[in-house]
């Protein structure tokens, strides 16, 4: 499949990346490739692989043909040219951003981002001599002021976790391209089903594969794709290479087996979490809905212009405290609480206590974040069995 761009994204999700017309012994199924080394068939062959000459593989930890098919399929869904295949989201994450920083430069945040990578960027980072700055990017009049000569890199996630802020990409890349200021962008939470922030001016993109990439719960993974070759390059062989990141070839088999479905899943998670978003936003005990499918969500607007769909994270706060919004999540009987997202379970978390803990508490309010916040991840079960588990749950308080 050679002109990804004739073909819908649902065709793309299950064709795209194959780099032969046809599977070893015509498998409709590509096959896991587990093996940690390749042999080569003399030294000249070695000189031509070595010196990238040709295409052919030596070590995993550099590159496999199932990993190769797993990048080349993101990279063909998020309309880039190549992509990195990492052990985890954080893998790529923080190897994205080493790859893009050095000691005395500096990286603009949003000021709500996912815990671990607020810790990369805010604890990690600064132990190199690499600074960092937080703002609310959702109001940019004074993005362009916190730039300075030593500010390298934008990074933010839209919609963010877990108050589902939504950020106007081509906004920050416009001011971002004015001073050469390079956009990391992670996508989890949309998908490029339902955003691809390349194709709007961004940099890199990057993704937790473990969640919606995988759909199922199987796998940790991440994942960096690029529209510039030449960066994957070095992001792959001086960073992914080197720090050891590597993906396994079973769990890269994983995720193009999930990707298969990802446009049917997609499109079912965003059928289900607007019924509960609606329905949450109705009910008497919930203060506040954030999903950026609701009209009343102050971000919607711009979710509609550069996103095809809303996703099925939401987040909600009810009309009491922390003991209370406790009660509901331990209350929940078909939601399991956990801390992952994107599986075909709904999961339901308290963020502040679970995958957001790494922010101190005083401080909460200032990144968009409170205790009592309640994030679900809306499933594919039957929308009204969700429903009704939240309904007896709220119940309760």
């Amino acid at each position: 499949m050679k002109d990804n761009k004739k073909y819908h994204i649902d065709t793309i999700s299950i064709h795209a990346g194959k780099e032969d017309d046809k599977n070893p012994k015509n498998a409709l199924n590509p096959p896991i490739f587990q093996t940690s080394t390749f042999v080569f068939n003399d030294t000249e062959h070695v000189r031509k692989v070595m010196s990238f000459e040709s295409s052919d593989y030596v070590y995993t930890r550099g590159n496999n043909p199932t990993l190769r098919l797993f990048e080349n399929r993101m990279a063909a869904l998020e309309e880039g040219k190549s992509a990195v295949a990492f052990a985890s989201g954080m893998a790529a994450i923080s190897s994205v951003l080493f790859s893009l920083l050095k000691p005395g430069d500096n990286v603009i945040l949003n000021r709500t981002l996912y815990g671990s990578s607020y810790s990369v960027a805010t604890k990690l980072l600064p132990k190199y001599n690499v600074d960092y700055k937080v703002t609310d990017l959702t109001k940019l009049d004074n993005l362009e002021s916190l730039i300075d000569e030593n500010t390298k890199v934008i990074y933010f996630e839209t919609p963010s976790n877990p108050n589902l802020k939504v950020i106007d990409i081509k906004r920050v890349i416009e001011i971002a391209k004015n001073r050469n200021v390079k956009v990391v962008i992670d996508n989890t939470f949309a998908t490029p089903y339902f955003q691809r922030p390349l194709n709007l001016g961004a940099d890199v993109v990057v993704h937790s594969a473990t969640k919606y990439i995988s759909g199922h719960g199987d796998v940790v993974a991440g994942v960096a794709i690029s529209k510039d070759e030449d960066y994957i390059h070095k992001l792959k062989f001086d960073y992914m290479c080197e720090f050891g990141g590597v993906m396994s070839p079973f769990n890269a088999w994983l995720l193009i087996r999930g990707l298969k479905t990802l446009g049917v899943r997609m499109r079912e998670h965003e059928r289900n979490a607007l019924k509960v978003a609606k329905y949450l936003e109705n009910h008497p005990k919930v203060k506040e809905v954030m999903y950026p499918g609701l009209e009343s969500f102050d971000g919607h607007e711009i979710a509609k212009k550069q996103m095809d769909g809303f996703g099925a994270m939401i987040s909600f706060e009810i009309d009491g405290e922390i003991d209370q919004a406790k009660r509901v999540v331990d209350s929940m009987k078909l939601a399991q609480l956990a801390v992952s997202l994107g599986d075909c379970e709904t999961l339901i978390e308290l963020p502040a206590a679970m995958t957001h803990l790494g922010y101190p508490k005083e401080k909460l309010k200032e990144f968009g974040l409170t205790e009592s916040m309640i994030r679900i991840s809306v499933g594919l079960e039957h929308v009204d069995d969700i429903i009704a588990d939240l309904d007896q749950a709220l119940a309760l308080i």
